[in-house]
């Protein structure tokens, strides 16, 4: 059962299939453009999402809205060193600022950073400053009906090929995104941590994780690497920390808020040069774009993320949604991780080519069939410049204390309809925009009005 009781409910929206097949063209088909009074049942992100709990509301008063060195960020500052371990503590508004502003003073033009998976505004930040993104996965992650625990792990082996290559000054950063979003959720272990923090360290690269759901990260470490079943959520975060020279996060997964990120370092002359930057375009380095009662927030759900009762339940709850959706015909990406459920939209519609994205033809049709909203992860989000993603993904992703077995058992209903229909959906052609990151406003087409006669 759900480790924890409901206070406050809010009506679900209710629309008839024909009220959301308009609604779906009116969007250009495209579910990022629905609006949330639309839809039933929102599983589009676990981010900014989460049902804050009594003792975060009651934070809220706390909140010391001073302009500079409020009492709320020193809160905030303390409990972040205590997690991590690192000395410099940067708060932005999310995740995405926290790129931006970190890799426009570590990256140079023509330079290369390395990660497990780059998530799609990882990517488009280190693009933009005209560098290049590599991604090695591990080759566990291809198979993606394997049981392998750590599909999340970077190739060791390609690592140390591209690091020993003679042009390895230009690789200027590692990544390990923990878990690996990307990569279907799926988790990074110590061992392959530690592996890798040893092969930066003989060439002096600096190794930085992309900690937006640390927690989900070693809970399953937990659960599933050898020797670290008796180790709490907060003992295995800190060895993934004390791992890095720093990291990022968006604190709208694991921070268990509606906004907020932060940076963390070792380093205190590149935390000196980011506050610098800070200053200029999110606010005084001590609140970086957020208020004094978001800060006292994520102070509280910082605590709250690493309670061992929550994890298990979260993790319990992604597993039986997984297997609950395998049975109703949708084939699965496995082991199940935390933070989502990924569905092979690629093999339930073979008849669509990738090139007419096969994933958002599912994210339509769950939408138009039960108002259920959900997002592409295929060659629509991943595969832009004429390229084509290794698969053809649908993640359904699981906000926070939102949603009770109840209505994921909904969506299990209204995926065993489109199951049996599977063979009627059809893709869809571009009509524009296409921008960097063009999955959040592309307008789309069905194919079915571009093969209609004169």
């Amino acid at each position: 059962m759900e480790p924890f009781r409901i206070k406050a409910v809010e009506p679900i929206p209710l629309r008839t299939v024909e009220e959301r097949q308009n609604i779906l063209a009116e969007a250009d088909y495209n579910v990022f453009r629905v609006h949330s009074t639309d839809v039933t049942i929102d599983l589009l992100t676990d981010s900014g999402t989460t049902a804050m709990s009594s003792k975060q509301w009651a934070a809220l008063f706390l909140g010391d809205e001073s302009y500079a060195w409020a009492s709320s960020f020193e809160r905030f500052e303390r409990t972040v060193r205590e997690l991590t371990g690192f000395p410099e503590v940067i708060p932005v508004h999310q995740g995405r600022a926290a790129e931006k502003l970190l890799f426009t003073i570590l990256l140079r033009p023509g330079q290369t950073t390395v990660a497990n998976g780059h998530f799609d505004s990882t990517r488009a930040n280190i693009e933009q400053l005209d560098c290049r993104a590599v991604d090695l996965p591990c080759p566990e992650a291809a198979d993606i009906v394997s049981e392998a625990p750590f599909k999340g792990n970077i190739d060791l082996d390609r690592l140390r090929e591209l690091l020993d290559e003679p042009d390895d000054e230009q690789v200027a950063l590692v990544i390990l995104t923990v878990t690996n979003n990307g990569g279907g959720g799926q988790p990074v272990s110590l061992e392959n941590l530690r592996s890798a923090r040893e092969i930066c360290r003989q060439h002096k690269v600096p190794l930085l994780l992309d900690a937006s759901r640390f927690a989900e990260n070693a809970h399953l470490i937990i659960t599933r690497e050898p020797g670290q079943q008796d180790r709490t959520p907060r003992e295995v975060a800190r060895a993934m920390f004390d791992l890095a020279d720093g990291c990022w996060a968006s604190l709208k997964k694991d921070g268990m808020s509606n906004t907020g990120g932060l940076i963390a370092l070792r380093d205190a002359e590149t935390a000196a040069r980011c506050r610098e930057s800070l200053t200029i375009s999110e606010g005084f380095p001590t609140y970086g774009g957020l208020a004094g009662r978001d800060l006292e927030i994520l102070v509280q759900g910082l605590h709250e993320v690493t309670d061992p009762a929550y994890l298990a339940h979260r993790a319990d709850t992604a597993a039986w949604f997984t297997d609950a959706l395998a049975e109703a015909g949708l084939p699965t990406l496995r082991p199940a991780g935390c933070h989502a459920v990924y569905a092979d939209a690629g093999q339930l519609l073979p008849h669509i080519p990738p090139e007419n994205f096969p994933g958002q033809a599912l994210v339509c049709e769950l939408y138009r069939q039960a108002g259920v909203r959900t997002v592409e992860f295929g060659t629509l989000t991943l595969g832009q410049d004429g390229g084509q993603a290794p698969n053809e993904l649908v993640r359904l992703a699981l906000p926070r204390r939102v949603y009770t077995r109840s209505h994921l058992e909904y969506v299990v209903d209204a995926v065993k309809d489109v199951v049996g229909r599977a063979g009627e959906l059809t893709g869809f052609t571009i009509t524009g925009p296409q921008p960097p990151m063009r999955h959040f406003t592309v307008k789309l087409t069905p194919l079915k009005e571009d093969r209609s006669p004169p």
